[in-house]
């Protein structure tokens, strides 16, 4: 089996051991991605509507540049730091998916890095 590597400018580089994403068997898989604005690598301020938006679009680019969108996601999973936050991330999360609706999970955690409030990962299906 080989594996492909997905990278873009589009979206925050990789900033330890891993990539932004890996196809393998047809299908996108994500590394979580947070609020990070690419273009200056630090966290987009506007609390976490603004992180979610912005973990969205970061992710948006790496499904752009494995050749897909999002109206290929099958799976994510969303970290949030203070789950009272979900009611305010599910809006900005809905109009992503434009009536689309993948599986999901919603995860509490404790910490994201930087600081964030919300990640996200996905996985999807490779155009063909």
């Amino acid at each position: 089996m080989t594996l492909g590597v997905v990278a873009t400018d589009k979206a925050p580089k990789a900033v330890g051991p891993y990539v932004q994403g890996v196809t393998a068997r047809g299908l996108l898989f994500t590394a979580g991605q947070i609020g990070v604005d690419p273009a200056t690598g630090r966290l987009v301020e506007g609390g976490v509507e603004a992180q979610t938006r912005r973990a969205l679009e970061n992710l948006g680019a790496v499904l752009e540049g494995a050749g897909c969108s999002a109206q290929h996601v099958v799976k994510t999973t969303v970290y949030l730091t203070d789950l009272s936050h979900f009611q305010a991330m599910n809006q900005i999360y809905a109009s992503f998916f434009a009536g689309h609706k993948p599986a999901r999970s919603t995860v509490g955690v404790a910490q994201l890095p930087l600081g964030a409030l919300v990640e996200i990962e996905l996985v999807a299906l490779l155009e063909r």
